[in-house]
């Protein structure tokens, strides 16, 4: 009986032997590849982590240089975060913060710079779509109605912003003496922002301006008899 036992343990030792010679090669590999895998994630959320705290250093730089209206210590310190961190939200936020102050000092190619950054370089939509519509209001201003247009002339990626976007679109259009177009804009902003009432209804100014009355439109002709 031990030797029938002997005999058996022996057989599978030879098996085990046999299955190590042929897969013990790719199963070290597999678990080398985890243990990387994982410690290269951990590293990466670490840096990630490095990253975020250092970023929001330099914003509350920049936010706390707003106060004093320094606006060569703002830009500084955005152009760090810009080269330095431009992955980050912060980096967005403070092309945002900067823009601002810079139009108020009445350094409008400065805005311009740091909100095309912002729209353009950006990895948070959201923020990237604000920098477009603030863009947008700069070269308004500004008469650079062609560049505005182009600026305007895609979609924001979020839905939220469309009614916002389109809106603007029409502001511009209408300074460009194109009505047809604006009023278009406007209709598609005022059917989009049922949502945002107190946009819908700055829409709907502006097409009363334009001419065209939305609520009488929205009612339907009434038929008579015969």
């Amino acid at each position: 009986m031990a030797n029938h036992l002997d005999l058996e343990e022996q057989e599978q030792l030879e098996q085990l032997k046999a299955f190590w010679g042929q897969y013990g090669n790719a199963i070290t590999w597999g678990l080398v590849l985890i243990f990387v895998s994982f410690a290269s994630w951990n590293a990466f959320q670490y840096w990630q982590r490095n990253q975020a705290a250092q970023a929001s250093a330099l914003y509350d730089e920049v936010e706390r240089s707003v106060g004093t209206g320094d606006i060569s210590k703002m830009q500084r310190a955005f152009d760090e975060m810009k080269n330095r961190y431009p992955s980050t939200i912060y980096a967005q936020q403070a092309a945002l913060l900067l823009a601002k102050a810079a139009v108020q000092s009445n350094k409008v190619d400065e805005a311009k710079v740091a909100l095309g950054w912002a729209s353009e370089q950006g990895k948070d939509s959201a923020l990237a779509t604000i920098a477009r519509l603030r863009l947008s209001t700069v070269l308004l201003e500004s008469k650079e109605l062609d560049e505005a247009v182009k600026i305007l002339q895609s979609d924001p990626a979020d839905p939220e912003y469309l009614a916002v976007v389109q809106d603007r679109r029409g502001d511009v259009l209408v300074a460009k003496g194109d009505k047809t177009a604006a009023i278009e804009n406007y209709k598609k902003a005022y059917a989009g922002s049922a949502a945002k009432p107190d946009l819908q209804r700055l829409v709907r100014i502006k097409l009363n301006a334009l001419g065209v009355d939305m609520e009488q439109s929205a009612v339907a002709p009434s038929t008579t008899g015969n």
